[in-house]
């Protein structure tokens, strides 16, 4: 009878101490998470990206705006030049806002003077990330350039 008995707490110790089945439910713990992790990974690359195309565009804005032959002129210059390159970028942004500091034209012609472009554009993180994804994000970018020295000799 004590044979028994040792018999069936050895089968009952050797249940409680198995190992079985607990790589499947690790597996199925850390699945989601490393999910999420990747998918937080390609969400940020593509806000990235969409970070990188803005580059540039105020610096073409400044040129366009550089050329023109009065302030009011550079201000529409450089708005349609900034809304122009971040569609050719294919940037959807819900909210442009190109800022120009014309103060340069105030100057004599042919004197030095700049002419400076502030842009931000406010891209949704639906469109650059993963559909029905919430919130914004505003990019900028800005740049300088020297204004025609020849601007208003006709």
């Amino acid at each position: 009878m004590n044979r028994n008995r040792r018999s069936k707490n050895r089968g009952a110790a050797k249940r409680v101490w198995d190992d079985r089945g607990s790589e499947s439910v690790e597996l199925a713990i850390l699945l989601p998470v490393a999910m999420l992790v990747l998918a937080m990974l390609v969400v940020g690359a593509r806000i990235a990206l969409a970070g990188d195309r803005i580059s540039g565009v105020a610096g073409i804005a400044a040129r366009e705006a550089s050329l023109a032959r009065s302030a009011g002129a550079a201000e529409l210059l450089a708005t349609a030049a900034a809304t122009e390159a971040l569609t050719q970028r294919d940037l959807h942004c819900s909210d442009v806002l190109v800022l120009v500091d014309a103060a340069g034209f105030a100057g004599p012609p042919g004197a030095v003077g700049t002419v400076t472009v502030e842009v931000s554009c406010t891209v949704r993180f639906s469109d650059v990330g993963i559909e029905g994804l919430p919130g914004t994000r505003t990019l900028r970018d800005s740049a300088t350039s020297p204004l025609d020295p020849a601007r208003d000799v006709s």
